[in-house]
């Protein structure tokens, strides 16, 4: 019995075949690719594009310029401005390609250590780390190859938010212009030594100028005496301005309706102030002390000392000279 085949074509010319213009249909086309934004030259240029292109927040573009603009000078070779003149000075141009000089590391190592040796620590570091930040930026978009900051140390530790401040701080601090509340305020609790809160819980009928001493309930809830020295005695008087009742250190405003009575001045109708108002006073008054080589254009970059540190230094001050510290039992 015969097997029927399908028939099968003999010649090629028979066979089903695709048109050129169909298989290039076919065919993915590469797609174009956007033009290779042009590598900033100078400096300052890829200054702002890394402020305009990393993401960073609004909040943080001032404190980033700031540093980098320190920087400049230091990758520049060169020692960076400091106190007034730093406040509008911007680092001289300088292509940058020069921050792939393989001599720059060690001179920037030198430049940013004696820096470091005169500023708070925490602002070197966080310099130091926005410098990284923005030179790995720059490698990742392929415009410079080196890291120069590859010899630069951050500080080995955070400062010590509880060390003493110095004399010569000390010193620097009465200097400072301030308000009469804040004057008397700091004095008291160098002079006396207490805790910020029993110095805030302070009431006018619990002060005896005459004596130099008033009474405050310890952190133990112990009645104790407090005693302060002629810088608190003479801006005391001023303070009170006759009054006989009431918190000592006010706020500048109305107490608000319901703050307690006791918290409450029953002359001027002004509310106690707060230690967390008082603190944020202190900070914000010593940055430019506590960052000698900063000026008032990085204000807000900047972190001042605490009042836990103020009341040690005379703890330790006390110490050093041979004087007991100014408490005593109630």
């Amino acid at each position: 019995m015969a097997i029927e085949r399908a028939a099968v074509p003999e010649t090629e010319t028979e066979t089903e075949t695709e048109t050129e213009g169909e298989i290039a249909s076919r065919v993915p086309r590469p797609r174009a690719e956007p033009p290779l934004p042009v590598p900033p030259r100078t400096y300052a240029s890829a200054v702002e594009r890394y402020l305009a292109g990393a993401g960073i927040s609004e909040s943080s573009v001032r404190i980033y310029r700031i540093s980098l603009t320190t920087w400049g000078w230091m990758l520049r070779g060169e020692r960076a401005p400091t106190g007034p003149a730093r406040r509008r000075a911007t680092p001289p141009p300088f292509d940058l390609a020069a921050v792939d000089d393989p001599g720059l590391p060690p001179v920037l190592a030198e430049l940013a250590a004696a820096r470091a040796d005169e500023m708070d620590a925490d602002t070197v570091n966080r310099e130091v780390s926005i410098a990284r930040k923005a030179i790995g930026w720059w490698q990742a978009q392929g415009w410079i190859e080196a890291d120069p900051t590859i010899g630069v140390e951050r500080r080995p530790a955070p400062p010590n938010r509880t060390k003493a401040l110095s004399k010569p701080q000390i010193a620097a601090l009465w200097a400072l212009e301030s308000s009469l509340r804040e004057k008397t305020f700091w004095r008291l609790l160098y002079e006396s030594a207490a805790r910020a809160e029993e110095i805030l819980c302070l009431n006018v009928e619990e002060l005896s100028p005459a004596d130099q001493r008033g009474r405050v309930v310890s952190k133990g809830g112990t009645p104790e005496w407090i005693h302060w020295r002629s810088g608190t005695a003479r801006l005391l008087p001023r303070l009170i301005a006759g009054r006989t009742h009431g918190p000592l250190f006010l706020t500048y405003r109305k107490a608000p309706a319901r703050t307690p009575a006791p918290d409450t001045c029953p002359t001027t109708g002004r509310a106690r102030l707060s230690y967390r108002r008082a603190e944020q006073i202190f900070e914000e008054s010593t940055r430019l002390l506590a960052n000698p080589l900063a000026g008032p254009d990085d204000f807000d970059a900047l972190e001042g000392w605490t009042l836990h540190r103020l009341r040690h230094g005379v703890l330790t001050h006390d110490a050093g000279d041979g004087t007991p510290t100014s408490t005593s039992p109630g």
